[in-house]
């Protein structure tokens, strides 16, 4: 049995994460170096707009400010506590107004996967 991490706020680092760089930033937690299924993190987005295609099953929870999720049309905002499901392969963009989530993802080798699948 793997050993139980405790990610304290005062040590999280955030990187930035899109364009602009100074709009969002990502503290990623859980990855294949922990774990054989599932990663985990902390993101935040403030006025800003990413595109992604998400290359896995993702959750996300709203920790403070507004999250949007935007899918074509729709639009998911989102308060403090509210959950989303996105199922793979679904094209979206993370918007947020001073937003802190957390996610879940599986499966964690989403990259490896994805690039093996462009070299076959």
């Amino acid at each position: 049995m793997a050993d139980i991490v405790h990610f304290k706020s005062s040590e999280r680092v955030f990187e930035p994460y899109g364009s602009p760089a100074d709009k969002a930033s990502i503290s990623r937690l859980v990855g294949p170096e922990l774990s054989r299924s599932m990663g985990a993190g902390i993101a935040r987005f403030d006025d800003c707009s990413i595109a992604w295609t998400v290359l896995y099953d993702e959750l996300i929870v709203t920790l403070e400010g507004t999250f949007r999720l935007r899918v074509g049309d729709a639009v998911y905002e989102c308060s403090p506590g509210d959950v989303l499901w996105v199922p793979e392969n679904t094209p979206l963009h993370y918007e947020g107004d001073g937003a802190t989530v957390f996610y879940a993802l599986s499966p964690v080798d989403w990259k490896a996967r994805a690039e093996k699948a462009r070299n076959d």
